[in-house]
Parts: structure tokens; sequence; C-alpha cells
């Protein structure tokens, strides 16, 4: 997909960080957007934006789907406003960090749905329609957190390597049907991320920027990849599990992302 003029993107997680990027830069290439994140107001407001600068359209919804039913809900009300996604761009996600058991369950539970559940539910929900017309794309973010365990972020790491295995095979699957599947990795990145967080222990080398990262993305749906790594230094770091003993991955990740002694 090297077209997106005219064409409409569904992006979740609009509202900040990479996915408000994915928003202004699918906006300059002239596409049309569905924003979907939890805030409203921002939301409306990167709306106004993107429509006065670039003269595209906007829709805005508001979920939190990280709920049981959101998924559903966004789809239903796509096609009730009479809109085909060409683009799905799932991006919502956040982190957990510090020791399981100190963490809070419910917690968990909601970074699983929204970065796992809500991912598959999304991209199961708006396929059928890329596939009848032969045409679409779909970009699942993960993160380098994907390629190894990741102690004391164990639950977002977990759930990373889910996303990209899942998107790889839906690489895979689809690669004859007309629909392009891209996993993408980012690094450490200039957002409000690690605000989410609740720590900046866990940040691990330079902070990458966020435009760099959705250039990166929006390249590489013109490629056979089925993933790809922003930044050199990420790439490199995130193929050390091939070459180093799992035991000794496990400990530098250990020693980078260890919460701070209090």
């Amino acid at each position: 997909m090297n077209n997106f003029n005219e064409k409409w993107a569904l992006v979740t997680g609009a509202s900040s960080g990479i996915g408000e990027v994915f928003a202004h830069e699918l906006a300059a290439k002239g596409s049309h957007l569905i924003l979907v994140a939890r805030s409203e107001s921002k939301l409306n407001e990167l709306a106004r934006k993107l429509m006065k600068k670039y003269k595209i359209q906007t829709e805005v919804i508001v979920s939190d789907l990280s709920q049981a039913g959101a998924s559903t809900e966004v789809y239903q009300e796509c096609i009730n406003r009479g809109h085909r996604v060409d683009l799905l761009i799932n991006n919502a996600g956040f982190a957990t960090h510090g020791l399981f058991e100190e963490q809070s369950l419910d917690r968990n539970r909601d970074q699983i749905m929204l970065n796992v559940m809500a991912l598959v539910e999304l991209t199961h929900l708006f396929l059928p329609d890329m596939l009848i017309n032969r045409r679409g794309a779909v970009i699942n973010v993960a993160s380098t957190a994907a390629f190894q365990p990741n102690p004391y972020m164990a639950v977002y790491g977990a759930t990373k390597a889910f996303v990209l295995s899942f998107t790889q095979a839906l690489w895979k699957e689809n690669g004859n049907r007309g629909v392009q599947f891209l996993t993408l990795c980012p690094g450490s990145t200039e957002t409000g991320f690690f605000d989410a967080v609740g720590t900046n222990d866990a940040v691990v080398g330079k902070k990458d920027n966020p435009k760099h990262v959705v250039d990166v993305a929006l390249h590489s749906l013109g490629t056979s990849r089925s993933y790809v790594v922003a930044g050199r230094m990420n790439y490199l770091v995130s193929q050390m599990n091939r070459f180093v003993p799992k035991k000794v991955m496990l400990q530098a990740v250990s020693n980078l992302i260890r919460p701070a002694q209090k």
C-alpha cells in the first residue's frame, strides 16, 4: 500500500504519541482519518487541526478499548457512518513496570485486553472487508520488547511478543490476498509512554523521534517485510537473542530495566 490519498485510515491511541504522529503523517499524504482514543477533547482538537491544515475528512470515536465489547462498538460505528477502512493501525497500548506480584491485577488485565485482545478483535472485524476488495493494510505496533522476555515488564513484553507472532502469521496467511500486514517495533521513543508506566527506569538507550518511527512504518508498507524495527541500533539489539545465550540475555535485560532501589 503506497498510495494513501483519499484512503480511510483508522488509528487507535490517536490522541498522543506515535498514534498522533501517524495521524499527522497520513493526513499530510491525503488520508481521511478515524481517530480512536479515550480522550474526547484531545481527539476533537486533533481532528479540527488536521481538517483545517490538510483539507481531509476526520471522524472521532471515543472508546476505552480495554473494555469488553469496545472493539465491536468501534467497528459498528464505522459501518453506521458509512466508512470502509483501508488502513488499520493498532497502536493503542500501555505497560506496567516493577515486580509482577506488586502490580495491580486489574491494571495488568486491562493491559492484556488493550495490547492483545483489542488488537485481535479490531483486526478480525476489519479484515474481511479488506479481503473482499483485495486491498488494504494493517500495522500492528509491537516493540523491541517483543524479541525477548522482559523482567520487571513481564506482562508488557509478553503482550508485544504476541503481537509480533500474531502479525507475522497473518502476514503469511494474506501474502497473496491483497492485504498487507506489518509489525512495527519501536524502541524507547519520545512520547508520554513512560509517564503512563509511571517510571523512567525502563528507558533503554537514546529515545527515538516518533516521526522517524512512523516514517519507517509507512515506508515499509511498500516492501515485503513482515516486521520492521525502527532504528539501526534497536534492530541490532533486537537480534541479539539469536546469538547470545538466553540466561545471559535475560540478565542483561534485567539489569537495564530493574526498578530503581527505593
